[in-house]
């Protein structure tokens, strides 16, 4: 009966995902939340856990992703696995929010998600962590009517250097600097920025389980100038899928953090 339980919750969950699972809208530069890319070294054994806390899988030919509203995470990187995890990177952990913690930990676990408990046993809050190393945080937020979706992102960066890593997230991707509990913050489309002191300088990301992140741009050579003329320099050429329509490039924040741009195609 268990299984049975889990299994219906698990495809209503599924099915009303779809629905709930479109980016944010873009902001007035052009930018929302796209995705998570990890470079797993089991990936079937981490797309297991993003379905088993409701995430919707995608697969592309032999590609594999797990879709949550909010953030599409993909699951490999070619046959390169990470590194290391995401603690010690500049990218410290990543964050999703829940209706009720409690309640939708106990279905994970019966799913065979291997829950850990929030910080000083706050009932709020769990961590839920891969076997390769990325980090999740989870917190709750009892009047959303979804079951979950993608929160934060948290960097960790020397004390002199917040300001300056939250100044320029802000006016390259035209975030909205803030504060939450008193902590500096940069508000996206689909996601909230967090920084917090590191006592030294970070690794970066590349090459480690969460290899890069990624923001959609609604018009990718558009902004391409925009940030050149910002003084950012492009890791890689501007190129374009003549047959998926879908264009990207990256970049490298100040700080180590690899982010991919991504033009994706109408249908998409």
């Amino acid at each position: 009966m268990r299984t049975l339980i889990a299994g219906l919750w698990l495809a209503s969950t599924l099915a009303a995902g779809t629905a709930l699972a479109q980016p944010a809208p873009f902001n007035e530069v052009g930018v929302t939340m796209g995705h998570w890319h990890l470079a797993s070294r089991d990936v079937q054994a981490n797309k297991k856990i993003f379905v088993g806390m409701g995430g919707m899988p995608i697969t592309a030919g032999a590609a594999e992703s797990v879709r949550f509203p909010g953030v599409l995470i993909n699951l490999g990187l070619g046959n390169m696995p990470g590194s290391g995890g995401t603690v010690g990177s500049v990218v410290n952990h990543v964050g999703f929010i829940v209706n009720n913690v409690q309640e939708q930990v106990a279905k994970w676990k019966a799913n065979g998600v291997a829950v850990l408990p929030g910080g000083n046993n706050r009932l709020d809050q769990a961590y839920v962590e891969t076997p390769d190393g990325l980090r999740m945080e989870i917190l709750e937020d009892k009047t959303q009517a979804m079951p979950i979706r993608n929160e934060h992102m948290h960097f960790s960066v020397p004390e002199a250097d917040i300001a300056k890593m939250q100044a320029w997230y802000a006016k390259t991707f035209g975030g909205k600097a803030g504060n939450r509990n008193n902590a500096p913050v940069v508000d996206l489309p689909g996601v909230q920025l967090r920084f917090a002191k590191a006592d030294k300088a970070q690794a970066p990301t590349k090459g480690r389980v969460l290899d890069h992140i990624g923001f959609d741009v609604k018009d990718l050579q558009a902004f391409i100038a925009k940030i050149e003329a910002e003084g950012i320099k492009l890791d890689e050429p501007y190129r374009e899928n003549p047959t998926t329509g879908v264009a990207i490039t990256y970049i490298t924040d100040p700080w180590g953090t690899r982010i991919e741009l991504v033009q994706r195609a109408p249908a998409s």
